[in-house]
């Protein structure tokens, strides 16, 4: 969040790894299938053997004298009783599905996996013990490119790295970052395949550091269970993974709008003027966000804890907050979990017994840069009672989300002792079971309100308790902007599809107009539009320059005109996984080019982003995928599947291009998502004669129910085209909910890359007025929509 705090790191995380122990001499001495579980004893322990589906096999080993733990903190689904051959041969053992294989080689013993025949991963030594560990090792192919571990700044390909798996926070980064504060036990590999260590402890993640094709884990202890999952596609596997862990439920629509964000807003006073600045300069707002002066003027040694409005400086918060609301704008506060013991509830969190003890069993207190501390425990059941009765009295007065921060946590002394266990097996997931609570608490005590949850630290599976991630305390720097695509995308690969920045940066008082605007120019395309910075300089575009401000001002309400993309993108991502942002091997996964790429990525399945990262840069190379031919989304410009192009530069803008083919659907500008209003809509088509058919949608609900389209009240309409002896066939048909309100819908209809004036456009039948620009190709009409009737275009070129 703020400064550079040291962190108690436990020692064994800091200390050089061990040599591994010498190859286990394991041997086997019995298969058994029980119950779909297939159990294999052998001289030194059990392997549990579980397929989940298909494409999913877990793998957990107990050593011989110790019990099998049961608990996952991350997997969610449960085995479906897929079926699965047991064969066995002279030297090996197979128990497959019809596509996700595990042999076990009789000897030397060895659990080797495979894909529909084509061999993923296996196991080295398997299990082994050093003086400071334990371990997982697996042969690997000498080609494979391996990404994952949970946020990073390393490049793409993170094979030769040495991991460390212990959520940390990294203050003032730029362009690399070795350890950030979410460090997950995940690895994807180009090969097509999943390994997810099951184990929330302390460790490491070795991917091949020593360059003798080895891909390790080792860990402060903890289970040793682990799931394999293939696929067929980046996206399957993306489908298959957030089925294991949990889906992202789909935010609230306002959360897809502009916040103001700052560290922080000092009085009630700043942030009304602030609010009152944006709505005078017509610049779009739907959620602003108080730092921690919200509970306090002191920053250090005093207030941290007290979560509650000091009355001094915000007088009338309540007022404030529905003050705020009447004008479409949402209020978010700032919690962290450290109770200061000079804050005014450290007396009742001590008499209630909520904080992290001490090997005494008192309260364990530590110094750290805002003063002498305690840590709520986050898994204790009295603590979380404590800590929710805390956010449900303030949504009870407005609030409509919550930012939790140092969550990783930040200091953590080794010694602290959780209700749970150690503070190596709480500390990686101290962020996911804060989501958690929150999340729980809204679907109990707010059922009907969709919760936004920003939080600095996760784990494996976050996504499901609705938490939306950011990349830290970036430096406000070009390093710092160069940095953001990769983390992105990594998280997006690895189920947390809402990973954002501070648009502009938050460390360093950089004044830098250009650095300001291209980063919030790329934020346009990044999931969470939310500017922040430290207050020496404005993060608000109503406090920049006027130059600065008008450019802000085309991002942020382009953003907005995007919604009904954006929105649309997110259902997909909350019923299958896909993430918003996605890499360039999404799209080409053969290329290994594309597999490194961060300088440019798809948003959605129709755009393809470039950003521009470099101060004073005039020109850009663009590769354009070869699926597609491309359009500039500004220009109109066509350019060739597979093609390169060096384009200029414009200041008011970033490269941005439409896949041929492409339905996107747009929204008339708004001050903020409450004006927001599916009725009439632009419609842009991408006409390619090289498409000869494509499909598109739009998802529409309220924007505020909980698991809206489980019940029933959504909207989705689908888009068809076809293209076929000189005329082009576009067709609109709506899917209602069960409890969805019908009503008609008017498109404004804008189709690309029209060469010539069409002789004729009807719709349903009946010619309708049109109008087509020579210049720009753009062929303009509107059409009604009427629910459950499909409507039909057809226009003859």
């Amino acid at each position: 969040m703020k400064l550079n705090l040291l962190c108690a790191i436990t020692l064994s995380v800091l200390v050089s790894p061990g040599a591994l122990a010498a190859d286990v001499q394991r041997t086997l001495e019995s298969v058994a299938k029980k119950n779909n579980v297939l159990e294999i004893r052998t001289s030194d322990g059990t392997y549990l053997v579980t397929p989940y589906s298909e494409r999913i096999v877990e793998t957990a080993f107990i050593p011989r004298g110790e019990q099998i733990d049961p608990r996952s903190h991350a997997v969610v689904l449960k085995p479906s009783g897929v079926a699965a051959a047991l064969r066995e041969h002279a030297d090996r053992i197979e128990y497959a599905t019809a596509g996700i294989a595990v042999t076990i080689s009789r000897a030397p013993f060895r659990l080797s996996y495979s894909y529909k025949g084509k061999p993923l991963v296996a196991e080295k030594n398997g299990y082994s013990r050093t003086d400071l560990h334990e371990v997982l090792d697996f042969a690997i192919d000498p080609a494979e490119a391996l990404f994952g571990g949970g946020a990073r700044a390393l490049g793409m390909n993170r094979r030769g790295h040495r991991l460390a798996l212990y959520n940390k926070a990294h203050y003032g980064y730029e362009k690399r970052s070795e350890q950030m504060s979410y460090a997950m036990p995940l690895v994807l590999s180009s090969k097509m395949y999943m390994l997810h260590f099951d184990n929330p402890s302390t460790g490491f993640l070795d991917l091949d550091q020593q360059k003798n094709n080895v891909l390790s884990y080792s860990t402060t202890g903890g289970r040793k269970t682990y799931q394999v999952i293939a696929g067929d596609s980046w996206e399957q596997l993306a489908s298959d993974y957030t089925s294991l862990t949990g889906r992202q439920p789909l935010p609230p629509r306002w959360a897809f709008g502009n916040f103001a964000s700052r560290f922080g807003y000092r009085s009630e006073a700043q942030a009304r003027e602030t609010v009152d600045k944006f709505i005078a300069a017509k610049i779009p707002l739907d959620a602003i966000v108080f730092d921690l002066y919200w509970f306090g003027k002191e920053m250090r040694f005093k207030s941290m804890g007290n979560l509650a409005f000091d009355k001094e400086t915000f007088p009338t918060p309540e007022k404030m907050i529905a003050d705020f609301a009447a004008k479409g704008v949402k209020t978010i506060l700032i919690t962290e979990p450290f109770v200061l013991k000079a804050s005014s509830r450290w007396p009742e969190a001590v008499a209630r017994e909520v904080l992290a003890t001490g090997p005494g069993g008192q309260a364990i207190t530590f110094d750290f840069y805002f003063g002498e501390t305690g840590l709520i425990d986050i898994v204790k059941p009295q603590a979380r009672t404590w800590f929710w009765d805390i956010y449900k009295g303030l949504a009870n007065k407005g609030v409509a989300g919550w930012w939790g921060d140092l969550g990783e946590p930040e200091v953590h002394p080794v010694t602290t002792r959780h209700a749970t266990g150690s503070a190596d097996q709480v500390h990686n997931i101290y962020g996911h079971e804060w989501a958690r609570l929150v999340y729980e608490g809204y679907r109990k005590d707010f059922p009907k309100q969709r919760p936004f949850i920003l939080m600095r630290a996760g784990y494996s599976g976050s996504q499901r308790f609705g938490l939306i991630p950011w990349s830290g305390d970036v430096n406000r720097s070009w390093g710092g902007l160069q940095s953001q695509t990769e983390i992105a995308l990594q998280m997006g690969m690895q189920g947390l599809a809402y990973m954002h920045s501070d648009l502009g940066g938050f460390a360093n008082p950089n004044l830098d107009d250009e650095l300001y605007t291209r980063w919030l120019q790329y934020g346009v395309f990044q999931p969470i539009f939310r500017p922040h910075a430290q207050e020496d300089v404005p993060s608000e575009p109503v406090y920049r320059a006027p130059a600065a401000m008008a450019l802000a001002r085309d991002a942020i309400k382009l953003r907005y005109r995007l919604l009904p993309y954006i929105y649309t993108a997110a259902f997909d991502n909350s019923r299958s996984g896909l993430p918003l942002m996605r890499p360039m091997l999404y799209e080409e996964p053969g290329n290994a080019k594309a597999r490194d790429e961060t300088g440019a990525y798809l948003w959605g399945d129709a755009f393809l982003v470039a950003p521009v990262v470099e101060q004073g840069q005039k020109q850009k190379e663009v590769y354009f995928p070869a699926t597609a031919a491309w359009f500039d989304f500004h220009s109109g410009q066509r350019h060739a599947p597979g093609s390169t192009a060096v384009v200029t530069l414009a200041p008011d803008r970033i490269p941005v291009y439409v896949r041929a083919g492409a339905f996107v659907p747009m929204a008339p500008d708004m001050q903020n998502t409450r004006e927001y209003s599916s009725a009439r809509l632009h419609l842009h088509y991408y006409h390619d004669q090289s498409v000869k058919a494509a499909k598109g949608k739009l998802y529409d609900d309220d924007g505020a129910t909980p698991d809206a389209y489980e019940k029933g009240k959504f909207e989705i309409v689908h888009f068809a085209s076809r293209y076929q002896d000189k005329v082009l066939a576009l067709s609109v048909t709506s899917e209602m909910g069960s409890d969805q309100r019908q009503q008609d819908r008017t498109l404004d209809m804008v189709v690309h890359n029209v060469a010539a004036k069409p002789k004729r456009v009807l719709v349903d039948g009946k010619p309708v007025a049109f109008e087509w620009q020579r210049s720009t190709g753009l062929l303009q009409f509107a059409m009604l929509q009427k629910p459950m009737q499909k409507a039909a275009v057809a226009i003859t070129l």
